[in-house]
């Protein structure tokens, strides 16, 4: 979004992931042993790999709402929902089809960019493909939930060319070694032009299988070189079904 967009928590991590399904049953797992960093990493990026993977083979309904709460402190009240779902085409490849968009946006000014952060940044899959480009620090352990987590910081090691990255924190199941939870924002950002808030993302497990995001939420004062506009969004993920075909799969981006 130029004078743009991104997320952070209006409700609670508990609250999201239980009212969306069934929390993992971290209590009636056995026990797992304290490994290093780096093996937490090799492990959990091979998990990132299989998700990211399954879940471009599965079609979904979308929702995103983004509103505009105020401009320099005199209160907004703009709203855009653009209801979506991602399908499959005959020639197997899956695209975003917007079903509907309704309301309209006045203080700022909704770009490709932003479909791209909605579709393909969220959720952040650091997949073994992706983890040659960031840099992981481990901060230690946290409780999401009933879930025990390893957290690392992640930061992208250049943010040289056209694209998006991530930078913020993660969290790491400590049973299945898989991302439960993000909170960070895309970089890089053109300072006082195009700005995207912190997000976070929650995940549930979906099939029995693997954790796939059902909410993200974000909300910031983006301070644009003449306004500064507080924002929120929030968007949430449904009906997931695995798509039955066995054809290759390509993601087409919107252009």
């Amino acid at each position: 979004m130029l004078m743009t967009i991104g997320i952070s928590s209006a409700q609670s991590a508990a609250t999201q992931a239980q009212d969306a399904g069934q929390p993992h049953p971290q209590a009636e797992s056995p026990k797992t042993k304290d490994i290093a960093p780096e093996e937490i990493i090799r492990r959990f990026s091979a998990k990132e790999t299989e998700f990211y993977e399954a879940w471009m083979q599965y079609t979904y309904h979308q929702v995103a709402e983004v509103r505009v709460l105020s401009v320099n402190g005199m209160p907004k009240h703009e709203t855009q929902t653009t209801i979506s779902d991602v399908v499959f085409n005959n020639d197997g490849t899956r695209e975003v089809e917007i079903k509907r968009r309704a309301g309209d946006l006045h203080s700022v000014i909704y770009t490709m960019n932003d479909e791209e952060v909605i579709n393909n940044l969220q959720p952040f899959a650091l997949t073994e493909k992706e983890l040659p480009l960031y840099n992981l620090s481990y901060q230690g352990k946290e409780k999401v939930d009933e879930l025990n987590c390893y957290v690392f910081s992640v930061t992208p090691k250049s943010t040289k060319g056209k694209r998006l990255f991530f930078e913020g924190k993660i969290w790491v199941d400590d049973r299945d070694l898989q991302v439960v939870r993000t909170v960070g924002r895309p970089v890089p950002q053109k300072k006082g032009d195009e700005l995207y808030p912190e997000f976070e993302t929650i995940r549930q497990m979906i099939d029995n299988a693997y954790w796939f995001p059902v909410w993200t939420h974000a909300e910031s004062q983006l301070r644009f070189s003449t306004d500064t506009v507080h924002i929120e969004e929030t968007i949430t993920y449904a009906d997931y079904k695995r798509f039955g075909s066995k054809t290759t799969i390509q993601f087409e981006p919107a252009q």
